[in-house]
């Protein structure tokens, strides 16, 4: 039997700042088995995972897992949590965006603009979220301003979206809004038991530097005890340098390298081809561009490397339709969170829907046993 001792990752990640022996050994283990992991010219994971003992088996490979997570008997140690921000550790589409809105509009002296919460939500119903179209949607509804050219209407709505978002950061910032209820306690008893807890700050709709503000109440103690991976964290992963093609090269040779560039276009290519089709079965998934799957899946791909665990062994705390078709499109386990932007959608893929952390909604025991069920 042939075997490879490496992380129990089945990719091998490239760092930067690394010896020139180092990357040969590198490139060499990953020529070793660049044919097992690119098929037709595309980046596949392996067919199936294994585990037995303390060691994870794929194809005719055998990687050794760390003993920490694998050896014990509880089999919550053999599962990461990647969560998302918004709509999971806060409600910001129900607490903060539409007051943010709101503040945009006096600060820019339009008293005609005052949005209420059913006014709010329809906007987001009609538009998909997007939320330049929820200002052409709003002010075609009730008149654009007086001052505001045709040939102006979207430097005005860039100008509004500008002020919204200083607003959301000031909010998100400010003690008036908390985390959801019970999120502190569901991530003091995963680290706990040991379970990797990865905040993915990559995708968030608000923005990065909104959801590590909203991750940062959490405290520093807690925070320490659980991996950030935003933009930067995903093009460091191996995932992100080979879909972005970022920081290869300088770990490969040129063949190898060229090789990877090959393989991750036809990635790119095989998700917008998918995406496309998904687009075409799911209308309610019609806010997911190939472009923005291919980027929450790299974000996914990477929290499992840093978890250092197999894509099927992290679960997925989504509060979002995007986040969903994403772990849908990797076979990752996925729970939602029903928030304000997703309590009328249905999941079917998901393997629970539940309204909130603890009590008869998410703990660690009850996703726990769904796993195991």
């Amino acid at each position: 039997m042939e075997t490879a001792s490496c992380p129990i990752l089945y990719t091998i990640r490239f760092r930067g700042g690394g010896t020139t022996a180092r990357a040969a050994s590198s490139a060499k283990l990953y020529s070793d088995i660049h044919g097992k992991l690119l098929r037709g010219n595309s980046i596949i994971p392996p067919p199936s995972y294994k585990f037995g003992d303390n060691r994870l088996q794929f194809g005719r490979f055998i990687c050794n897992a760390s003993t920490a997570n694998t050896t014990q008997s509880d089999p919550s140690q053999k599962i990461a949590l990647l969560l998302e921000v918004d709509g999971v550790l806060m409600d910001v589409y129900r607490l903060c965006n539409r007051q943010a809105f709101n503040v945009a509009f006096r600060k820019l002296g339009l008293d005609c603009a005052n949005w209420t919460e059913p006014v709010y939500l329809d906007l987001v119903r009609k538009s998909a979220g997007d939320e330049e179209r929820m200002l052409i949607l709003f002010f075609n509804r009730i008149g654009w301003p007086t001052s505001v050219a045709t040939s102006e209407k979207g430097t005005f709505m860039k100008n509004v979206l500008r002020e919204k978002k200083n607003a959301l950061d000031d909010l998100v910032i400010s003690n008036a809004f908390s985390l959801r209820p019970g999120a502190e306690a569901f991530i003091d008893d995963a680290c706990d038991k040991g379970i990797p807890v990865i905040i993915l700050t990559a995708y968030c709709t608000s923005g990065e530097k909104v959801a590590r503000l909203i991750a940062e109440k959490l405290g520093t103690d807690r925070m320490s005890k659980t991996k950030i991976v935003g933009d930067d964290e995903v093009k460091q992963s191996f995932y992100g340098q080979l879909v972005f093609g970022k920081g290869v090269s300088s770990s490969l040779d040129e063949k190898l390298a060229r090789e990877v560039s090959r393989a991750a276009s036809a990635e790119r290519q095989r998700i917008a081809e998918e995406v496309a089709s998904i687009l075409k079965l799911k209308v309610e998934l019609n806010t997911t561009s190939s472009e923005s799957l291919q980027n929450i899946v790299a974000a996914l791909r990477a929290g499992a490397e840093y978890a250092e665990l197999p894509v099927n062994n992290c679960v997925l705390i989504a509060g979002s339709q995007s986040g969903v078709a994403a772990a849908e499109r990797i076979s990752m386990p996925c729970v939602v969170l029903r928030s304000s932007s997703t309590s009328r959608a249905e999941f079917p893929s998901a393997i629970a829907v539940m309204d909130g952390f603890g009590g008869a909604d998410l703990t660690i025991s009850r996703l726990v046993r769904k796993l195991m069920s």
